[in-house]
């Protein structure tokens, strides 16, 4: 039976999350592991962020005064320039937290998914045995990246919005949900959504 995520309270009972994946990039589009590789938006990613920022804005003025933090990856810097500046806030005025950095996929970032299974037969095995303990070459694994965002989540004193990256939806979902950590890296992690936590709850907006 697979393990679930700690029952530990990592979210403040009362804090509100909206969690918001990047927008597109073009490695996205092709299927190619970016982990912690510094890839810019492409046009479809910029749609996503302002269509993001179009659905913050409709809860103004109240969530002008969350907390707004980003991972200091440009396509999430991007992600959050153009959130903010649809929802007719100074795009400037935000936060960096390298707590929010992708999972670090090692030796398997810049390579396509679908040619894994040849170019490392053993790597992609063993991720397909434990896909919450296995660890890339010079990487982290899912098991790793919820350690840190659990922290990071344990540190939020006031509602926020962040601006992160897939891996960190999935984990950040797994550990305030209390998921089964097999689940968690295959969990959806749609960029033109916003993902709302609270109180061990989550909707999508």
């Amino acid at each position: 039976m697979s393990a679930r995520a700690s029952k530990s309270i990592v979210l403040k009972p009362g804090i509100t999350l909206y969690l918001i994946r990047h927008g597109e990039t073009d490695w996205n589009r092709a299927q190619r592991y970016q982990g912690q590789r510094d890839i810019p938006l492409n046009d479809t990613g910029r749609s996503q962020a302002r269509r993001n920022g179009a659905v913050l804005k409709s809860l103004l003025p109240g969530i002008a005064d969350f907390d707004f933090v980003s991972s200091p990856l440009s396509r999430a810097v991007e992600t959050m320039d153009l959130l903010r500046a649809e929802m007719g806030l100074d795009p400037s005025r935000y936060r960096l937290d390298a707590r929010l950095l992708e999972l670090n996929y090692g030796h398997w970032e810049g390579h396509l998914a679908s040619a894994l299974s040849e170019t490392d037969p053993a790597g992609v095995a063993a991720k397909s045995r434990d896909p919450f303990g296995w660890r890339p070459k010079g990487g982290e694994s899912y098991a790793d990246l919820m350690a840190r965002i659990v922290v990071w989540l344990q540190s939020i004193e006031r509602d926020t919005v962040a601006i992160t990256h897939g891996g960190v939806s999935r984990v950040a979902r797994g550990a305030v949900l209390n998921l089964k950590t097999r689940d968690v890296p295959t969990l959806d992690v749609p960029q033109d959504k916003i993902l709302v936590l609270r109180d061990a709850t989550m909707q999508w907006l």
